[in-house]
C-alpha cells in the first residue's frame, strides 16, 4: 500500500512538473511584446534610413535646407542679440517654404517630418533671453542641418 501511494504521489508530481513547464512554454510562445501607445508615439519620431538607403527628397526641400545652411554659414554677428532674432525670422521663413513646397508622400514624407520637427525648439533658442543659449541653439541647428545629407538625397 505504501508503495502504491508513493507511485501515485510520484506520478502526480511528475504530471504537475510537466504541466507547469508546458504552461510556461505555451506562455512564452503566445506572449508577444505589446507596445504601449506612448512607446509607439515615441518611435514615430525616430529618423531612420530607407532600408539602409537615403530617402528621396523633392528639390525644394533640399534647396531650402541648403539655403538655411548658407544663412548660418554667413552669420557673423555672433555677439549681437538682435542679429540672432533677425536670423531666426529668416530661418523660420525658409523652414515655412520647405513645408509649403513639400510634395513628398509616404514614408519619405514621414521621415522628412521626423527630420524637420526637432528644428522647432532650436529656433526658439535663437530668441532666448541670454546670448549663450542663442549661440548654443545656432550650433545645434547648424549640426542638425549638416545631418540632412545622411538621410536624404
Amino acid at each position: 500500500m505504501k508503495k502504491a501511494n508513493f507511485l501515485i504521489l510520484a506520478l502526480l508530481a511528475t504530471i504537475l512538473v510537466v504541466s507547469c513547464n508546458n504552461e510556461k512554454t505555451k506562455k512564452q510562445e503566445i506572449e508577444v511584446p505589446v507596445q504601449t501607445e506612448e512607446e509607439a508615439h515615441e518611435s514615430e519620431g525616430v529618423l531612420k534610413l530607407n532600408n539602409g538607403d537615403l530617402w528621396m527628397a523633392n528639390a525644394e526641400t533640399t534647396e531650402g535646407i541648403e539655403k538655411m545652411t548658407q544663412l548660418i554659414a554667413n552669420f557673423t554677428d555672433t555677439e549681437n542679440m538682435e542679429a540672432y532674432a533677425e536670423l531666426k525670422t529668416t530661418l523660420e521663413t525658409e523652414f515655412g517654404t520647405i513645408i509649403s513646397k513639400c510634395t513628398m508622400t509616404g514614408e519619405s514624407h514621414d521621415q522628412l517630418h521626423n527630420y524637420l520637427l526637432p528644428m522647432k525648439p532650436l529656433f526658439k533658442d535663437l530668441a532666448a533671453e541670454d546670448l549663450a543659449t542663442r549661440k548654443s541653439g545656432l550650433e545645434k541647428l547648424n549640426k542638425h542641418l549638416s545631418e540632412y545629407s545622411a538621410y536624404f538625397k
